[in-house]
């Protein structure tokens, strides 16, 4: 007869810690409080450094109750283990009110005066949309928080290896001075991502100033840089052949009309940067640029591009044409490209020829995302073409296992099941193919 008078003990209390970190990985902060409470083991555990290596605080316009009960939580962990964090990520959901600008520059204030103070561990800073522009900030407040930033920033600079500022929208003079914290011990950077991607603001004429290209010079390691257009100049391609050439592997470069990009960049200073750097490629997001001038202004056939997407959106015009874009410019990178996403209003005019031999020609086009005006026969020509392996969407079975191939294909129709219909034959006939080989995705999309 079994003694009873002992309590049976839990197996989970000899859980090893490996496997009780695993867990408590995946856990939120209150059930990492909770597990810390059922024994000194898992108490023990819920302490190990590996948990709190990353973390991220949401800041909220307007917060719920339960909203600011998790911002409270999350800046509490975030100085209670602040000692072993890595990587920080402060998200901000941004509110008209004044009063949401002051308590966030006074949390943030806290929260870096102590990381500056017991952490020296952080590789990765990203907070995203200050948008110091929108948001009401009053000028002290601005003031006091971009200061703040730039002596943590100095503090962390020895260390730091990524930077995402993205939609900070700063000034000039701003942008450059949180820029050159990242280097004022040594008077050279090592950070080797940075994200400046809508950091300045609208309509600054960024790629004539010499106070930004002295700025730039100071990284000396850089492999990944996200910026606009409007930094884009010839001083800049020498800087970055001259400092990071060794380095840089990619250059993601924004376009849009709120920022200047009239300026003449010289095709000779992309080749000079690409010969110096041979693994730099190029990718580019261009928005509500259509016309051919503007284009050609900056896709030049010097490029290592890599990627390309053009979105236009409502955009239609019967005087802009697109199509000495497709036949003209994106053929000079048919050696190189590997993405394209086109999302065009091209009802006044039609470009399934074009894009198709765009297509083949470019032999190394892995992703294609269409959104315009199409005709069904495009699509079954495409799949005819990819089955008889003449484009090069037969190369990403081997390097990506899947190629993808999503297509909206707008109608001026509102009665679209004839067309429907047709897609469903196209697909019954290349269905091996797809199942095999693609990610494809199909549709019609009525357009009022």
């Amino acid at each position: 007869m079994e003694d009873e008078s002992e309590p049976q003990q839990s197996p989970w209390s000899d859980l090893p810690e490996v496997c009780l970190r695993r867990i408590f990985h995946w856990s939120d902060d209150r059930d990492r409080s909770n597990a810390a409470l059922v024994c000194r083991n898992w108490n023990w555990a819920m302490h190990s450094g590996s948990l709190w290596r990353s973390r991220t605080i949401t800041f909220y316009g307007r917060p719920s109750r339960a909203d600011t009960g998790k911002l409270r939580s999350e800046l509490w962990y975030a100085r209670k283990f602040g000692k072993y964090l890595e990587r920080l990520e402060v998200k901000l959901y941004p509110s008209c009110c004044r009063a949401f600008t002051q308590m966030f520059q006074a949390e943030m204030r806290g929260l870096l005066s102590h990381l500056s103070r017991h952490n020296n561990r952080l590789v990765s800073l990203s907070i995203e949309y200050l948008g110091s522009e929108r948001l009401r900030w009053s000028n002290a407040v601005r003031a006091r928080f971009l200061k703040d930033l730039s002596a943590f920033l100095k503090r962390m600079s020895k260390r730091l290896d990524y930077l995402n500022l993205k939609g900070a929208r700063v000034t000039l003079e701003e942008g450059c001075e949180l820029l050159n914290s990242l280097s004022c011990s040594t008077n050279e950077s090592s950070l080797s991502e940075i994200n400046m991607e809508d950091f300045f603001g609208h309509h600054l004429p960024v790629h004539s100033s010499a106070l930004f290209h002295q700025t730039m010079s100071k990284f000396h390691r850089l492999v990944v840089l996200t910026f606009n257009y409007n930094c884009v100049s010839d001083e800049l391609l020498e800087v970055l052949r001259e400092h990071s050439a060794h380095s840089l592997r990619t250059l993601n470069i924004r376009c849009h009309p709120q920022d200047p990009h009239e300026q003449v960049v010289q095709g000779m200073s992309w080749a000079n940067l690409a010969v110096r750097a041979p693994k730099l490629r190029v990718n580019f997001f261009i928005e509500r640029i259509i016309k051919h001038d503007q284009l050609s202004r900056i896709l030049l056939a010097e490029i290592p591009t890599s990627s390309i997407s053009l979105r236009s959106y409502s955009f239609s015009d019967p005087d802009v044409t697109f199509r000495p874009t497709l036949t003209n410019l994106l053929p000079a990178y048919r050696h190189l490209l590997q993405q394209l996403t086109l999302e065009l209003n091209n009802d006044h005019e039609r470009l399934d020829d074009e894009l198709l031999q765009l297509v083949l020609s470019c032999q190394r086009l892995l992703f294609l995302e269409v959104r315009a005006f199409l005709s069904v026969p495009f699509v079954e020509r495409l799949l005819q073409n990819r089955a008889e392996r003449k484009c090069s969407l037969t190369t990403i079975k081997a390097r990506l296992r899947a190629s993808k191939l999503p297509v909206r294909i707008y109608t001026a129709r509102e009665e679209t099941s004839e067309e429907e219909r047709l897609l469903r034959d196209i697909y019954r006939r290349f269905k091996s193919l797809i199942d095999s080989e693609l990610h494809y995705f199909v549709v019609f999309y009525p357009m009022p």
